[in-house]
């Protein structure tokens, strides 16, 4: 968990994580974006064949997470499953950490593009979105009421800089005063530039949160290629 980095949104403090999630103290609330477990198995099934252990880890990253800040509420901004199928590919003993770790918060799944109807055995409540204090937490960004601000994912953000002679490129959290698109956490998602056409539109002047081997580090707009 980041020690350095706060994102303030309507007053809210989120601590971003070198997982990829959010955590907020104010609420005592862990965020989680685009899983996609079992995306390995559905890849397979299209003949496109990688080590089948995506679901695995990323529930470990999930699991260290939730130890690291012992949070109240486990919240998911949709595409925890990659696929409607996702659910009945899973691994037993992944199944059971899964269960495990929604065993230990109040969990909420905010449903996907990937997963309208996420699974309904795995613990936890199934909603299309929610406010968190004065914050709407949805899976795909929409155009903002004059007094919403908005966390979502989605658009699975990265970011790339240049230091030192090189080009960095990491995922990232990017934000402005009013929004928030956090990265994806799961193993095998890929990540899509913030300069990218998706984004256009969707931010005013905005910072972003990269995520490094070691630590989370801010940039701002300016420097972000």
């Amino acid at each position: 968990m980041s020690r350095s980095h706060r994102i303030t949104l309507s007053g809210v403090d989120f601590i971003p994580d070198l997982s990829g999630a959010l955590f907020v103290p104010e609420f005592n609330a862990l965020l989680v974006a685009d899983l996609h477990l079992e995306k390995g198995t559905s890849l397979a099934r299209r003949g496109v064949h990688l080590p089948p252990y995506d679901t695995r880890e990323s529930l470990l990253q999930l699991k260290a997470a939730v130890e690291a800040t012992r949070p109240q509420r486990l919240i998911f901004l949709g595409d925890s499953f990659h696929d409607n199928d996702a659910r009945d590919r899973i691994d037993l003993s992944d199944l059971a950490l899964l269960r495990a770790i929604t065993a230990c918060a109040e969990t909420i799944w905010i449903t996907g593009n990937h997963d309208p109807a996420p699974p309904r055995d795995v613990g936890g409540i199934i909603i299309e979105e929610m406010v968190l204090g004065p914050v709407t937490l949805r899976h795909q960004p929409r155009a903002l009421r004059a007094d919403e601000a908005e966390i979502s994912g989605h658009l699975h953000p990265a970011a790339a800089i240049h230091a030192r002679g090189h080009r960095i490129r990491c995922r990232c959290f990017i934000a402005d005063e009013r929004r928030v698109i956090m990265p994806a956490f799961g193993s095998y998602t890929g990540a899509l530039s913030v300069r990218s056409e998706a984004f256009e539109g969707l931010f005013g002047d905005f910072h972003v949160w990269m995520i490094g081997d070691k630590a989370v580090h801010r940039f701002p707009a300016s420097q972000v290629r």
